[in-house]
């Protein structure tokens, strides 16, 4: 074979190469990309059915109950417009408490209920993630106009 051959040959095989791993690493990031939802998302059904994602709120008030015995939890997640019943089970942050901001990831499941794989708490006084407090905003705004009308 030519040193010309040989050359084209080394290219191709690392244009290929490149090509593989360029696939590889979006297919793992696509997988691994979750999105965000409010309950009021949820319920218009904008949310993927089978597929994990984040939902995000406030805990309602009076819904924290506890199953004796073990750890899970059954409360519901507000975005002051709707909401949405959510079970977890395992040891929930400290900053976890009524009236607070949440974040839950997991799935919904058929009686429309979601089942959470983890929850997080916003971790201080001003702090929520942008997405949950644009949500909020958005279902405080539309729950003013209805009452305006």
């Amino acid at each position: 074979m030519k040193p010309r051959h040989k050359k084209l040959v080394m290219i191709a095989s690392g244009v290929t190469a490149l090509g593989v791993a360029a696939i590889l690493v979006l297919n793992a990031f696509q997988s691994n990309l979750v999105f965000f939802f409010s309950p009021s998302q949820v319920i218009a059904n904008e949310a993927p059915i089978g597929k994990s994602f984040r939902i995000g709120g406030l805990v309602a008030e009076g819904s924290v109950k506890r199953d004796d015995g073990s750890t899970t939890v059954h409360f519901a997640v507000t975005d002051t417009a709707e909401t949405i019943p959510v079970v977890y089970t395992g040891i929930l942050p400290d900053l976890f408490r009524e009236g607070k901001g949440v974040v839950a990831q997991g799935k919904i499941s058929d009686a429309g209920i979601f089942l959470a794989d983890e929850v997080l708490a916003k971790h201080d006084e001003n702090y929520m993630p942008p997405e949950a407090a644009e949500a909020l905003e958005r279902a405080a705004k539309a729950q003013r106009a209805s009452l305006a009308q």
